[in-house]
């Protein structure tokens, strides 16, 4: 690992190692991606012309099940950012004990620049490209970063075309008319929730009213601030990629969302006053959720929060550097692994549904995530309390040790081990 996004992530399983039961052999096939693929996809424009993008396909690591993984269309992606998500998915799913190993996929692409007739074609590109890397029983892209259902509808159709014959199974968070599972668009958020309300008291004592900030008012941080606001958490603050508003009395949030939904933008929102997006990460809060992209608290910035907890909604974004200095000033971080793992656990759902040509009701859904959320954050809370970790490092530990298991279990260490016989 040369790149210094997967160094970063890299130093989350250095932290975890000498405190986890794995072997040498775990190391070894951590360390490098099974596959990356770039690929080139041609696209017609409206106005006749042709554009190439770039994309990528990363499967990690699938010792525990086909590699999971969305793929999103950003203008910053880039293979290197795309192999660390497919890192960060590899701990996920085994966190979550889902047979699934690591994936991401990726397209450097603005979507906001293209018409939907354009982004149907970009879409569809995509899968010609990894359609021989990908597969209900090799790697199943979802959605990600402006990956909605339509786009994973058009995905899958394409798929379909070129397997010859129906794969729902191939690829998740599709509209419910394609196998798509009810609770996907919410799954994330639902998920998040659940963290928040088991580590709540842990965290925060008998606190009323937590103060809340939000960064990222996309779908996912927009449903999880509007469903903390609809209980007793009190959100004082949210921002998009180029607004953010204020109420140290608490944000409508419920009008807020609408705006968004209505104009784009939560400029001009008829609640709380605006203030600089660069500077909500340092809102005077309790809880602070940073629901954007990676990378958003850093070095440089990581010592002006003043929230008690950090809840990481979105992939990455507090760095290790940031990690440290959140350690010196007593501020607990809740790993991205386990706070956003709702998306790929209902996911995991649909793909069950659609290999067995079954369908399953929203109750269903709500209640099997809740389940496996709570079930799964105890199981880090008291790992850390046993061991006196903080709760990344006891996330990423049980983990690896569930990894491990896998990995030895394919009988590499035993059949070259010393004691080996036959």
């Amino acid at each position: 690992m040369t790149d210094d996004l997967l160094k970063d992530a890299a130093s989350r399983l250095e932290e975890a190692r000498p405190l986890a039961e794995l072997s040498d052999d775990t190391v070894e096939r951590l360390s490098h991606p099974t596959s990356s693929l770039k690929i080139s996809i041609p696209v017609r424009m409206d106005d006749g012309t042709l554009q190439a993008f770039p994309g990528y396909r990363v499967r990690y690591d699938d010792t525990r099940g086909p590699a999971k993984g969305g793929v999103r269309f950003h203008p910053a992606v880039t293979a290197e950012e795309v192999t660390t998500l497919a890192f960060y998915m590899t701990f996920k799913t085994a966190l979550m004990d889902l047979p699934f190993g690591g994936g991401k996929g990726g397209v450097a692409v603005d979507p906001k620049q293209l018409s939907n007739a354009e982004l149907e074609r970009l879409a569809r590109g995509y899968i010609a490209g990894v359609a021989d890397v990908i597969g209900p029983d090799v790697d199943v892209p979802a959605p990600d970063v402006a990956t909605n259902e339509l786009v994973m509808g058009w995905m899958a159709h394409e798929y379909d075309k070129i397997a010859r014959g129906h794969q729902p199974a191939a690829l998740t968070g599709k509209p419910l008319g394609l196998g798509g599972i009810p609770g996907r668009n919410s799954a994330t958020s639902d998920g998040a929730y659940h963290v928040m309300d088991v580590l709540r008291e842990r965290l925060l004592g008998d606190l009323v009213e937590p103060r809340v900030v939000v960064q990222g008012f996309g779908n996912a941080g927009a449903q999880l601030a509007r469903r903390l606001a609809d209980r007793d958490w009190r959100v004082v603050g949210v921002s998009d990629s180029t607004t953010a508003l204020y109420d140290p009395d608490g944000l409508d949030v419920a009008t807020v969302q609408k705006h968004k939904h209505a104009t784009g933008s939560l400029a001009d929102a008829p609640s709380g006053g605006p203030c600089d997006p660069d500077e909500v990460l340092s809102l005077d809060c309790d809880v602070l959720i940073p629901s954007a992209l990676e990378g958003a608290l850093h070095a440089g910035n990581a010592a002006d929060v003043r929230a008690r907890v950090v809840f990481e909604v979105a992939n990455g974004p507090v760095t290790a550097d940031a990690d440290r200095i959140f350690d010196d000033a007593g501020v607990e971080v809740v790993p991205d692994i386990l706070v956003n793992a709702g998306g790929v656990t209902v996911s995991w759902f649909e793909w069950i549904a659609n290999r067995q040509g079954d369908r399953w009701s929203l109750d269903m859904v709500s209640d099997r995530l809740e389940q496996r959320m709570t079930t799964e954050t105890r199981i880090v809370a008291d790992l850390a309390d046993a061991r006196g970790l903080k709760l990344r490092t006891a996330a990423y530990v049980h983990a690896l040790e569930r990894i491990t298991d896998a990995v030895d279990a394919t009988g590499t260490s035993a059949l070259y081990g010393a004691e080996a016989s036959l």
